[in-house]
């Protein structure tokens, strides 16, 4: 398997990205955050907002030059707003779009340069609702089959060159949805996955050696009625 070396996390001071942090450490590489809030690991970190796309290539050029380089991208920030179209700020929904795809974007084409030079991977985060849709999720829908798209295109650009793994997760056990309405948290029995199982996931795609590249994962708990 390919050493890790330093990778780009995005959405690191929490939930998915939070438990990436400790999976790539454990797996000996470095990881690099960014987030609009401070990570508790003790992790090279810098402040961005994902919705500003010039502040997420900025911030994703200081941790490289900071760090020397880099070797493997995980785009974990994500958002949500949920409710009908039309009970959906214009503000609220298109912030989850700008973050989710537009975000994703602009930090692997800050990449791109160090991802070349190094060989290294990009894994972008979908959902299963990137391939499936729920109703008063419209945002977060088309942000995700957006993701998807996104990636699968990227893969063809980028064959030979950079490493690109869609990961589409399911549910997690994360505070993802605390902020929701109760209509729209999962159930008290919800069968939802823990974050270090799917953070293993990412550090399996992350560490493919050169040519041999995991196109697709996707990972949910066994139960869980989200997929297929």
């Amino acid at each position: 398997m390919r050493p890790l070396g330093n990778i780009l996390i995005t959405g690191g001071a929490s939930g998915l990205g939070a438990a990436t942090i400790e999976a790539v450490r454990e797996a000996g590489g470095t990881p690099l955050v960014i987030d609009r809030a401070e990570p508790a690991a003790d992790v090279d970190f810098v402040q961005a907002d994902l919705a500003d796309s010039t502040a997420a290539e900025n911030a994703v050029r200081v941790l490289a030059e900071r760090a020397g380089g880099l070797d493997g991208v995980f785009t974990a920030a994500g958002t949500d707003a949920c409710g009908a179209l039309d009970e959906v700020s214009t503000e609220d929904w298109e912030r989850v779009v700008r973050v989710n795809l537009l975000g994703t974007a602009a930090v692997v084409r800050a990449a791109l340069p160090y991802l070349r030079e190094s060989h290294g991977t990009v894994v972008t985060c979908a959902s299963t609702l990137g391939v499936r849709v729920a109703g008063d999720a419209s945002a977060y829908c088309a942000s995700k089959f957006g993701v998807v798209g996104f990636t699968r295109a990227l893969a063809m650009e980028l064959a030979g060159r950079v490493g690109v793994t869609l990961l589409v997760p399911g549910g997690m056990h994360t505070a993802f949805f605390d902020d929701r309405a109760e209509q729209y948290k999962p159930p008290p029995d919800a069968k939802l996955n823990q974050p270090e199982h799917v953070a293993a996931s990412v550090v399996f795609a992350l560490s493919q050696p050169p040519g041999c590249e995991v196109r697709e994962l996707v990972v949910c708990a066994s139960e869980e009625g989200s997929w297929p």
